[in-house]
């Protein structure tokens, strides 16, 4: 029964937790709208990526999150992207616009309130 629970709860809390996409799929979904793309990169093993999954799964701020952005997570220790990213640290969020331009860079975990505080007058063009 304690087995059924946790599986429960684990599945529960993938339904909640924000959609990431690849970054081909992100530049796919912003042909036809308006949003920004949000790319997360973490690293394995690192601490401050932890805090802000665990903060992405929170339903009300993934949710937030997915109005205004097309989130995409990048290890930068296993994927590769076609795009010139200066991380010095993780996690590092960038912010683009249609032209893979980049709007703005946030570096470091941060709390919802922050994070929202620190995002929401990003506009693409």
């Amino acid at each position: 029964m304690k087995k059924v629970i946790v599986s429960l709860v684990f599945c529960v809390s993938l339904l909640f937790s924000a959609e990431f996409y690849t970054y081909e799929e992100a530049l796919e979904i912003q042909k036809t709208s308006s949003k920004i793309i949000m790319i997360d990169v973490v690293r394995d093993n690192c601490r401050y990526c932890i805090l802000m999954d665990k903060l992405l799964e929170d339903r009300e701020f993934s949710s937030w999150i997915a109005e205004r952005f097309i989130p995409v997570k990048i290890n930068i220790e296993h994927d590769k992207i076609d795009l010139k990213l200066d991380v010095k640290m993780t996690p590092t969020f960038y912010f683009l616009d249609k032209n893979q331009k980049i709007l703005k860079m946030i570096p470091g975990s941060w709390s919802k309130e922050d994070f929202k505080d620190l995002t929401k007058n990003i506009k693409g063009e």
